[in-house]
């Protein structure tokens, strides 16, 4: 009879919480070298959260049939001689595409912000010439990106605020908050990579942010949930033998989740166009430092916290599920 394929082994038993210690230095390590990346370096903001526009561009097949080729250096003559500030430009996977970035424009003239940005576009537009299609234009006044960039920032915050509530009536304040502590670990240290590497971020990385915190949360729920099970089980067993069993007993559920949707965003990554790049980045980056998370931060962190083994306030369906185990 086929019984399936074991992708882990059953009953391990990795020393997780004796090397807490260790793992609480290096995430510490991690976490603070971000903080200092984002004080001093701080993120590369995209046109969603500086304003300016951003062109799309493909060169034109040949007569031949064969695909065009972009001379980057000769766009960035043509379009560094416009008097549009700083311009990028950046190859995509094929030769025959780019990104092109105009940062905001400055007022003259009696134009207001919005205008100017609409003249620099039909510039940029007309400069380009016959030979090359624009495939994407998106152009970005100020004001929206100032009112986008504190979207962004309230976004996060009420996620947060919305998973420390959720942890809290599901199980404990303290579960709560070693909870929130690996989700502000996890996002804060994904920022750092952000800013170390460069990285664009706009409105998708945001987005990609969401879904992580929400993806770590729900690892670390399961780990939890666990961790809850075992104290009504085993109630004279220490806690942090019992925490080392909860991590064991989840850890197959923990790393066949995470590596199933690796494949999936990295296949994203791979073969994906560049808007959806960052995202995909964000994700990848996000999924590894939210897995070890889940194992190696919000446990020991409810260890130090300590939680309480009176069952005095649970529910009296809890109460009833204990009683029969």
């Amino acid at each position: 009879m086929f019984k399936g394929v074991d992708f882990w082994p059953h009953d391990t038993h990795f020393p997780v919480m004796q090397a807490r210690k260790i793992c609480v230095m290096i995430t510490s390590g991690m976490f603070l070298a971000a903080v200092v990346l984002l004080s001093v370096h701080g993120l590369n903001f995209g046109i969603d959260f500086k304003g300016g526009s951003l062109f799309e561009i493909q060169a034109k097949p040949q007569a031949n049939g064969t695909p065009g080729v972009l001379d980057i250096g000769e766009l960035r003559s043509k379009l560094g001689g416009l008097g549009l500030g700083d311009v990028q430009i950046q190859q995509l996977d094929q030769n025959s595409d780019a990104l092109i970035r105009v940062e905001q424009q400055t007022v003259k003239d009696g134009q207001d912000v919005e205008q100017a940005q609409q003249a620099a576009a039909a510039k940029v537009q007309q400069a380009l010439g016959d030979e090359i299609e624009i495939r994407r234009t998106e152009v970005v006044g100020s004001a929206v990106s100032s009112e986008l960039k504190w979207a962004g920032v309230m976004a996060v915050s009420f996620a947060m605020l919305g998973i420390l509530l959720y942890i809290w009536f599901r199980f404990e304040w303290q579960f709560a908050a070693a909870a929130v502590i690996a989700t502000v670990h996890d996002i804060t240290i994904t920022l750092g990579v952000f800013s170390l590497l460069n990285l664009d971020f706009g409105l998708s990385e945001v987005a990609a942010l969401l879904t992580l915190a929400g993806y770590s949360i729900n690892d670390t729920v399961v780990v939890f949930d666990r961790i809850r099970e075992n104290l009504r089980r085993y109630k004279k067993m220490a806690l942090e033998q019992l925490m080392n069993l909860s991590i064991n007993e989840t850890m197959s559920r923990t790393v066949l989740t995470s590596g199933t949707t690796l494949i999936a965003v990295l296949a994203v990554y791979v073969f994906g166009t560049e808007v959806i790049k960052g995202f995909a980045f964000a994700m990848l980056f996000g999924i590894i430092i939210g897995t070890w998370s889940s194992i190696f931060v919000a446990s020991p962190f409810l260890l130090w916290i300590g939680v309480k083994r009176d069952w005095s306030g649970i529910a009296k369906s809890d109460k009833e599920a204990a009683a029969r185990l």
